[in-house]
């Protein structure tokens, strides 16, 4: 299965993932949570759409992608036994991150409507062990039986577009790319001036994550 964000994403390595991940953390204003045994870090855009890492002490991940607009987006259909399986073939100490954990922006619950436990929902589920990354089995085993693009639906290249995997990722390769998202398409000294502040914002933020 060829994608290049995920080609992307598997060349690079681990520290420069997480580095990453705590830049776009700390862009995105949202609050790095530690759990017990790893920490999270986590992106959305404000409209439904997310991305979570789980970076575990043992030097494993958990990343989940959503798009609520996808096929993939079972938190819609509240079906507990379905999302369940995508986690499958996932080490159950990185899906015990998301069971019974109290809900978030990025990660509402599911409920087993017979045990009462829950699970964070997700429409991609992706783990890396150490050495490598793995999409989960029952994602993909979902994704063939039923015809769903996996990387299309689950909202991979969307949520793990602002990372710039593949590319150099500099403040000012971050601010290049919010321009081509059209963020300073108002000609004028108010757009320019918007873009400085953004620029000196963002090289803080990499100043204090290496």
């Amino acid at each position: 299965m060829s994608n290049a964000t995920w080609d992307a994403l598997t060349a690079t390595p681990l520290p420069e993932v997480r580095r990453r991940a705590a830049v776009v953390d700390a862009l995105t204003a949202i609050e790095p949570v530690t759990v017990p045994g790893a920490h999270r870090l986590a992106w959305n855009d404000g409209g439904g759409q997310s991305a979570v890492w789980y970076f575990a002490e043992d030097g494993r991940v958990l990343l989940l992608t959503f798009d609520h607009e996808s096929e993939l987006n079972l938190y819609a259909e509240g079906d507990y036994a379905l999302q369940e399986s995508l986690y499958g073939g996932v080490p159950d100490a990185l899906v015990e991150l998301v069971r019974d954990r109290p809900e978030n922006y990025e990660s509402l619950n599911l409920k087993d409507p017979v045990t009462g436990r829950t699970i964070h929902y997700a429409g991609g589920v992706f783990w890396y062990d150490g050495t490598r990354w793995h999409i989960a089995d029952g994602l993909t085993e979902y994704c063939r039986r039923e015809g769903i693009d996996l990387f299309g639906e689950s909202g991979f290249d969307y949520c793990l577009d602002v990372y710039l995997f593949g590319q150099e990722f500099t403040p000012e390769a971050v601010v290049a790319a919010r321009a081509e998202d059209g963020r300073y398409d108002r000609a004028g000294a108010a757009d320019e001036k918007q873009r400085e502040t953004d620029l000196a914002e963002i090289r803080e933020v990499f100043t204090r994550h290496g």
